[in-house]
């Protein structure tokens, strides 16, 4: 049973009820070690209305069949893109379709020497009996190598260079040498369904950059941000009003104001207005859709507490400004000029009461 205190659970977990009625529908073939066919995967992230399965990443039924196949494959999958894209996202929901599991996750800015990844020893079980089977750590690339479960590796380019040659022996060899050990237990070999899912992001490049050898062993794969802002909405609605419940908050996001918030972010991420005019881009700020959901559901709280329930667009600028004005100083002038030139010309009575709070922008 599910602990309802958790704050966020894991994909396996939040979506149950739909892989176990994917397993019972599910008739494709599947790989060795995988819980799923890559038919069934493919349904699970990008939904499937007549079996009530729900959306959940939006992006191309090429790209994701791509990378399904990818990881069926000796060859591990890279995802690159801006902060926000949900590449974190796509890859929890990869795992847990294809292996049932998760949480075999390395961040790789904490990572500094191949043993967290591979295995390290109890100490004081290696000075007691010397280095056994049972003294042995084993980190996420050798439970996963064990289990036959995907391993999610996230900003693999801020790993050191001898944590990406210690990935690339184990792409290469699928196994791991344990010289300590002697006998059958001093090679471990990966079982059927082993394999590795990255993410790097596109604009913070890391510390170290890969080797060609790993990117030989590595699929790569551009994660782009949402370009359908109906598709956008979408997603903040349902994904804020997700959060909102798990905060104990029984509030419906009015869809007016959601259309607000992602008209910001969109316009301003993209720089240019869905009419086609050219603004400004943000130096310092994404405006990812992960954000505005992240805007959103501040908003809903704020309500909440606040506003007896009620969400006023006049509120909306209090919570973008900490979405958008960042450590650039020059960003306050861009956003001031966008609401200048652009909220100000937008009609409804919402758009002006948003522009009629723009006085906060001024530095």
């Amino acid at each position: 049973m599910v602990d309802k205190a958790i704050q966020r659970l894991a994909a396996e977990d939040a979506y149950s009820e739909e892989l176990a009625k994917l397993r019972e529908w599910d008739t494709a073939p599947v790989p060795p070690g995988w819980v799923l066919s890559p038919f069934a995967v493919e349904h699970f992230i990008l939904g499937n209305e007549e079996l009530g399965i729900e959306r959940k990443f939006v992006a191309s039924r090429e790209l994701i069949s791509r990378v399904i196949i990818s990881l069926a494959t000796n060859r591990g999958v890279m995802l690159i893109g801006e902060p926000g894209t949900a590449k974190s996202w796509l890859s929890e929901l990869l795992a847990c379709a294809v292996s049932g599991h998760s949480k075999l996750i390395i961040q790789g800015g904490a990572v500094s020497h191949y043993s967290q990844l591979l295995y390290d020893w109890n100490k004081a079980l290696l000075q007691r009996d010397g280095p056994t089977k049972e003294a042995l750590i084993p980190g996420p690339v050798y439970r996963g190598m064990a289990a036959g479960q995907l391993v999610r590796f996230e900003e693999l380019a801020r790993c050191p260079q001898m944590v990406q040659d210690a990935i690339l022996a184990v792409l290469s060899e699928r196994q791991i040498q344990i010289p300590e050990l002697s006998g059958a237990d001093a090679t471990l070999y990966a079982r059927d369904g082993f394999n590795i899912i990255a993410s790097s992001n596109s604009l913070d490049k890391g510390l170290f950059d890969m080797s060609a050898a790993l990117k030989r062993r590595m699929n790569f794969e551009t994660i782009d941000a949402i370009s359908d802002i109906n598709d956008e909405m979408d997603v903040v609605q349902r994904e804020a009003t997700k959060l909102l419940r798990r905060s104990g908050v029984d509030l419906t996001l009015d869809p007016m104001i959601v259309e607000m918030l992602v008209t910001v972010f969109h316009e301003l991420r993209n720089g240019v207005t869905l009419s086609g005019r050219s603004t400004d881009r943000l130096a310092a700020a994404v405006m990812s859709t992960a954000e505005a959901v992240s805007v959103a559901h501040a908003l809903g709280v704020y309500a909440h507490y606040y506003s007896e329930g009620k969400m006023e667009a006049a509120d909306l600028i209090h919570f973008l400004l900490g979405a958008t004005l960042k450590d650039n100083l020059q960003d306050r002038r861009r956003v001031k000029h966008y609401f200048d030139t652009e909220v100000i010309n937008k009609q409804g009575k919402h758009w002006h009461e948003l522009y009629g709070q723009s006085y906060l922008l001024k530095a």
